[in-house]
């Protein structure tokens, strides 16, 4: 009778009460903690001042919580349904950029939409995630360890990395192929698949080479030795670390910043406000902010390993490594241990779509833990 109870509790939806109480809060206040310390170093950058980039910040937070919320209510069966809807979509607004997309920095990956600048490439690390979690939802592992198994899946990545890549962005096309990587790996993947893509990368490396673009090139040139152009590409790099060792310990404080203030270090409040952030507060502001994220990253973790459902495992896993790939390669590229590709840091940054896209991710984790016991089997 204890079984029959427990079969039917694990295939019904929840209620709205019983969702709202199986959020995580904590969860949350450290979303919001990350974010409310994005739009403070935002105000800093623009010299105490809500104009260009913090009061803008704070609303498109605004925006992105609503949405994490929105998110965090949902079944996951919903999800489950639209997975596949949801990934051609999106890979319809990357061809469109393609074919006519805003161009901005010398790189076509916007649609302009006129209130704000849609990056169709953010929304694909959600809708890549989802789209391979329910394609090896309803495969079973004999399957997947076949070479005929994982052609389909190996397609639905490839595909969107190429046309991120021609925009070009080869930090997001990067992030994508480490994501479903580490999904693929979960599912059972043998490792000498993996072993042959690499060998293949390794191989293929000088025609790579070939063809990646000149500021591309100059950025791997600088980043084996950023004193061979102190002026100009290895600028960046350069200003990032006199500025992070001027902070030592306890910063310099708020607003006080020199390197940033002064304008010697560029896109201070985009790729390099983590620079910023630890010239003002130092070395402690800095290990703050890496703890919240870790926090967040491990409490992700244990959200995906606690679910029931493989989807939800499987959503889950791949949405917090898409977050820790985000903030792993921002802070080694800040640091001088990565190349500079133009990846953000999330909720800290500037940006409007990265914020969407981020919320979004968390408000699905949200919903993978609330509905952890639900079980919604295969579809």
């Amino acid at each position: 009778m204890y079984k029959a109870y427990e079969t039917s509790f694990r295939n019904r939806n929840l209620s709205f009460k019983e969702k709202f109480w199986g959020i995580s809060f904590s969860y949350v206040l450290m979303i919001f903690i990350l974010a409310s310390i994005g739009i403070v170093m935002l105000y800093s950058a623009a010299n105490g001042s809500w104009k260009p980039w913090a009061g803008p910040q704070l609303m498109r937070f605004g925006l992105g919580f609503s949405v994490m919320m929105f998110m965090a209510f949902m079944d996951v069966k919903f999800f489950l349904r639209f997975a596949y809807l949801f990934y051609f979509g999106v890979l319809g607004l990357l061809i469109l950029v393609e074919l006519g997309g805003h161009v901005g920095m010398g790189a076509q990956r916007w649609i302009n939409l006129g209130f704000m600048k849609l990056q169709p490439s953010e929304l694909m690390k959600i809708a890549l995630v989802l789209a391979l979690a329910r394609y090896f939802n309803s495969r079973t592992l004999q399957s997947i360890e076949t070479i005929k198994g994982i052609i389909i899946p190996l397609l639905m990545v490839m595909i969107p990395v190429g046309l991120v890549l021609i925009q070009p962005d080869l930090g997001t096309a990067l992030m994508l192929l480490f994501t479903a990587g580490a999904m693929f790996f979960v599912v059972g993947v043998q490792l000498w698949k993996f072993a042959i893509v690499v060998l293949g990368g390794l191989v293929s490396l000088p025609v790579v080479w070939h063809f990646l673009h000149n500021y591309q090139k100059n950025r791997v040139l600088t980043f084996l030795d950023p004193e061979r152009d102190p002026l100009g590409a290895g600028y960046h790099i350069i200003q990032s670390k006199i500025a992070l060792g001027s902070g030592g310990i306890f910063g310099k404080g708020f607003l006080n910043g020199t390197q940033s203030h002064l304008n010697f270090l560029p896109e201070k409040h985009t790729d390099f406000i983590f620079t910023m952030l630890s010239e003002e507060f130092g070395l402690i502001g800095a290990v703050f902010v890496i703890l919240i994220n870790f926090l967040i990253i491990a409490y992700s973790f244990v959200f995906a390993l606690r679910s029931s459902s493989y989807f939800g495992k499987l959503v889950a896993i791949g949405l917090t490594t898409s977050y820790f790939l985000y903030v792993i390669i921002n802070i080694a590229m800040v640091l001088g241990l990565l190349p500079v590709v133009g990846v953000p840091l999330p909720l800290i940054s500037y940006g409007g779509t990265v914020i969407i896209s981020v919320m979004t991710g968390f408000g699905i984790i949200l919903a993978v833990n609330t509905n952890r016991n639900i079980n919604i089997g295969k579809d």
